[in-house]
């Protein structure tokens, strides 16, 4: 089952693969190419204690033995494939990256330290959520490309669980090439918690993107993170009314590309020989919006380089993960990046 299952998922990766890049060569001399990209790092914890938060998992005497080898073996990882993503269109990493997992400022500060990545020249953006575990969303991004104008984070209260505590939303807007874009970097309530956390996530992401298309008609918005859910989800297909094909789209609404990969089989991170895709990016109608000058969507992809996957073993073609069944692999981690390559004339 397992041989057949990565078959699967790579043949349809080889397709998406010859086809787009086809079209990315053929416009490639003639237009502008900027990517824009999410990963969830599956726990990017420093070693050091912080008493605030419930991190004993992840230090020198815990359960982990978190140390210093393996810090900068995770760091080291996971710059290797930020180094990487979107290769196949734009050179040098994203230019916007919207990250989840992450435990705090230090660790995004020794992420672009990396040797792949101090060259591009990458700055943070970093608030503390009351996510009990720690982990938060962040974005880093390429400075001397994306000029930030604002950013704020957004706490998502529930009325009727006053005491739940989860990851913040991340607005921040900016210019590119002296176009505004807005992103919204998420990691919604875990499948630990039933499905109306989702939904009442969905609804506050949808509520800032209504607000910033009530400030700016025209706003082109970028939802990226780790919904927890498939594009086929209430939360994403009816809360948030992210709508999967492109025909249906009209002023005000949400188009999801990441919806056609899923009907295809295409995923983010695998359960018991199924692939899910958690990890999605969303846009609204603007960026798809072929009369618009500026900025359009061009394709969605997962990166799913051959690198990234168990070769070999109980999760042989599963993402090559940091820790799997408590045991420490050494790998990247348990999801796939994913991403969108917008061109511009």
């Amino acid at each position: 089952m397992r041989k057949s299952f990565f078959v699967i998922q790579a043949f349809i990766s080889f397709l998406f693969i010859g086809i787009i890049t086809l079209q990315a060569q053929q416009t490639q001399g003639k237009k502008k190419a900027v990517c824009i990209a999410f990963y969830n790092t599956e726990n990017l914890f420093d070693t050091i204690d912080d008493p605030l938060t419930d991190d004993k998992e992840f230090l020198p005497d815990g359960a982990n033995q978190w140390n210093t080898s393996k810090y900068m073996e995770k760091l080291n990882h996971l710059a290797e494939v930020i180094s990487q993503i979107g290769d196949d269109y734009v050179k040098g990493g994203p230019t916007v990256l919207g990250l989840s997992e992450i435990e705090n400022r230090r660790v995004l500060e020794d992420l672009v330290k990396m040797p792949e990545l101090s060259k591009q020249g990458y700055a943070i953006i970093h608030f503390d959520s009351p996510d009990n575990r720690g982990v938060d969303v962040a974005l880093i991004y390429k400075y001397h490309v994306f000029k930030v104008s604002s950013a704020r984070a957004v706490p998502l209260h529930i009325p009727d669980m006053p005491n739940f505590k989860t990851r913040d939303q991340l607005v921040v807007s900016g210019m590119i090439d002296g176009e505004m874009l807005h992103f919204i970097v998420n990691h919604w309530p875990s499948r630990f918690h039933g499905p109306e956390y989702r939904a009442a996530a969905a609804s506050l992401t949808r509520h800032l993107v209504d607000s910033l298309q009530n400030l700016y008609p025209q706003a082109k918005v970028i939802i990226m993170g780790d919904l927890n859910d498939d594009p086929t989800d209430p939360s994403v297909l009816t809360v948030l009314n992210a709508k999967g094909d492109k025909r249906e789209v009209q002023p005000g609404d949400l188009y999801n590309p990441m919806w056609k990969l899923f009907k295809n089989g295409v995923g983010s991170l695998a359960y018991r020989d199924n692939w899910n895709l958690f990890d999605q990016i969303i846009l609204t109608y603007p960026l798809i919006n072929q009369e618009n000058n500026g900025f359009k969507f061009y394709t969605a992809r997962v990166f799913n380089k051959k690198f990234l996957f168990n070769k070999e073993g109980q999760y042989k073609g599963y993402p090559f993960r940091t820790f799997a069944g408590g045991a420490y692999q050494g790998g990247y981690s348990d999801h796939l990046p994913v991403y969108i390559i917008l061109i511009k004339e």
